[in-house]
């Protein structure tokens, strides 16, 4: 593991599903962190673990708006901007905020890594390559996407956002990584985050109706959350400035074959319903990940059954603590009826 402890990082969206797990290995390799996080879509349990963690600080703000005077202050040596909402239903929901997470607050936080001297990285995604027709996805290949459809703010907003961050490198006013992340998975995902591996261990889990969109012929690849924070680690200490990294599982499958393992796993009997698939929604996603394996020495170890078992059991637990709170709440209700 390396010595992190002559480093300081941001990681902004750090209260998230990824964010937090990238806080996790930062402060494990011995670096300080403070977190930035509206909470937004970001959860405080994720970060609860860190309550008396004295290298770690949590501060609540939004990366459009002025940084807050805490983080100015700062001197950070790295920032990872890791903001916006990333799940459909989350960045469809305020869309103008979408956008501008990805713009102004970019530039909010590219103008700080200028004034810090730090390292930046920005993520982005899998969605700048939209609904494409070239498979796999290299990152060479310029995209197809809809600049006027629902997903448009996310995917057009994180093509903004690369665009300034290669701007501020060529410009030599920051030194710049991104990374293009694909669909990544694990625990801490929020349940109603409309993402396919949540929402169908969710609903098997809990014996509701699993639904797929459209007949479920659609691929995807997944990548374990441990993978992808190696990923991201990997490519801030690397010298990869001049171009972006794509990030992900290169092991494609159907949307149908997810639900029939997450079914398996969890033994549910639930029924499987189809629904209309959504406007835009790309056809395949699969990453060529040649550049992370040669100029990173990266490329993702866990198996899909080893990761879809790990984050089942954490749903499992959240829904557990969940139906023990409510039934706390319930009892709690009825004493103090009674006590009246």
């Amino acid at each position: 593991m390396k010595n992190g402890k002559n480093k300081t990082a941001l990681v902004t969206g750090g209260a998230g599903f990824i964010g937090s797990h990238l806080i996790d290995s930062l402060l494990a390799e011995g670096a300080n962190v403070v977190c930035l996080d509206s909470l937004l879509t970001g959860r405080p349990q994720n970060l609860r673990h860190l309550e008396r963690e004295a290298r770690f600080d949590f501060v609540q703000g939004d990366v459009i708006d002025d940084l807050p005077g805490s983080v100015k202050r700062t001197q950070f040596t790295h920032i990872y901007n890791l903001a916006c909402a990333a799940s459909p239903p989350h960045y469809q929901a305020d869309p103008e905020h979408t956008m501008l997470t990805n713009v102004l607050g970019t530039r909010n936080l590219l103008r700080l890594a200028e004034e810090k001297n730090a390292r930046f990285l920005l993520t982005s995604t899998s969605e700048v390559y939209g609904d494409p027709e070239v498979h796999p996805q290299p990152e060479g290949y310029r995209g197809w996407v809809s600049c006027t459809g629902p997903r448009a703010c996310y995917d057009e907003g994180k093509r903004a956002a690369e665009t300034l961050t290669f701007d501020y490198q060529r410009l030599g006013r920051a030194d710049v990584r991104v990374a293009r992340i694909f669909n990544t998975y694990g625990p801490r995902m929020r349940p109603d985050d409309g993402r396919v591996v949540s929402n169908v261990i969710c609903q098997a889990l809990s014996g509701e109706n699993v639904t797929i969109y459209g007949d479920g012929s659609q691929t995807r690849s997944f990548c374990y959350v441990s993978d992808l924070v190696d990923g991201l680690m990997r490519l801030m200490d690397s010298d990869v400035v001049d171009e972006p990294v794509n990030l992900g599982n290169p092991v494609e499958l159907t949307v149908s074959d997810l639900v029939d393992r997450v079914l398996t796993l969890t033994g549910s009997k639930a029924e499987v319903i189809n629904l209309p698939l959504p406007v835009d929604d790309p056809r395949r996603r699969k990453p060529n990940i040649d550049r992370a394996k040669a100029r990173l020495g990266w490329e993702p170890k866990v198996p899909l059954q080893q990761g879809l078992e790990a984050t089942a059991a954490w749903f499992a637990e959240e829904q557990k603590a969940t139906r023990s709170a409510e039934r706390h709440a319930t009892n709690d209700l009825f004493v103090g009826v009674a006590a009246e």
